[in-house]
């Protein structure tokens, strides 16, 4: 049977920005409910070593770091939902926003942290080797590849900022597109270029990732396709960067909330505000330039003030009318 839910404040994913909103909002006595979506721990939960957390002094698990902020908010007071939003009502408050168990959440505000994806290949040992010398993300893992060989694949400008930034701590960086030129920006071009330790293969598509034959496997070579004559090769490589983009989640809040172009959704500069008062978006959902774990907590932390502060003014407008 369903049930109804009301609650101040709904926080909508559950990543480092849902968890950090929720935990603030707890706080502030708000009696958050979180609904944690398909993946609870969003990205964090398929990352191995985590070493750029402020706070550890060692590398830690992702998958730990999620479970330690998901605990954190629950013994605030948060109340969990294991469930997914399936559709919502932004048009007046109190929000509305069905599950797919069939559970109503009315909440007076929403934070939306829902997060973005990676676009992966989609070739013969990529997801086997996610974590274990294949990755989507430089400024993550990049550390683990001093003075090692890598390749990026991309032609765009995310590829070309992560090869400029893997060329500073690589022995080789061997950016591979499938056309015979980059669409990112000319000057990102000029730099990666003139870098003795980057070299380009053009028309080369990535057909598999190959591992070791090691009882935990690791990335050790690429099979490379030709994309001109159809030709195979293999490039020996210790890492695998993919930068094809990223796709945010916001597909239940299309025609409900302004996003750009990509489907990220558009905040007021210096908040989580959004175009519907009262909805607030936090991590990488919003974020298409940094996407950390603690831009993502910082931006959820920003989320569960605004909210508050939302909440303080309406009650206290509605306390004037009355």
């Amino acid at each position: 049977m369903s049930t109804t839910h009301h609650t101040p404040l709904l926080v909508i994913g559950a990543g480092p920005a849902g968890y950090t909103a929720a935990i603030y909002a707890a706080r502030a006595g708000l009696k958050p409910m979180l609904v944690a979506g398909l993946q609870p721990g969003g990205q964090l939960t398929i990352t191995t070593d985590v070493e750029n957390y402020p706070g550890f002094a060692e590398a830690v698990q992702g998958p730990w770091l999620m479970e330690q902020m998901r605990a954190q908010a629950e013994h605030m007071g948060t109340v969990m939902h294991y469930d997914i939003i399936t559709k919502v009502d932004f048009s007046q408050r109190p929000f509305r926003c069905e599950s797919d168990s069939g559970d109503l959440f009315v909440a007076e505000t929403i934070v939306i942290a829902t997060g973005a994806q990676a676009r992966w290949l989609g070739i013969p040992g990529e997801q086997q080797l996610s974590g274990f010398g294949v990755s989507a993300c430089a400024t993550c893992d990049g550390f683990f590849f001093r003075g090692r060989k890598v390749a990026v694949v991309g032609g765009g400008n995310t590829a070309t900022e992560e090869a400029l930034y893997l060329a500073n701590l690589a022995e080789h960086v061997t950016l591979i597109h499938r056309r015979d030129s980059l669409r990112s920006e000319k000057i990102l071009q000029q730099r990666l270029l003139a870098l003795p330790n980057v070299s380009v293969k053009w028309n080369t598509e990535v057909a598999e990732a190959l591992p070791t034959d090691a009882a935990r496997p690791a990335l050790r070579a690429l099979k490379l396709r030709d994309t001109v004559n159809g030709t195979f090769s293999e490039l020996s490589v210790d890492g695998l960067f993919v930068a094809i983009g990223h796709d945010p989640a916001t597909a239940v809040f299309k025609g409900q909330i302004a996003m750009d172009s990509e489907g990220y959704i558009v905040t007021e500069a210096g908040s989580t505000r959004t175009s519907v008062p009262g909805v607030f978006a936090a991590g990488d959902v919003q974020d298409k330039i940094y996407r950390q774990a603690v831009t993502a907590a910082g931006t959820g932390c920003m989320a569960a003030l605004d909210a508050e502060r939302f909440l303080a003014a309406a009650h206290s407008g509605e306390r004037q009318a009355a």
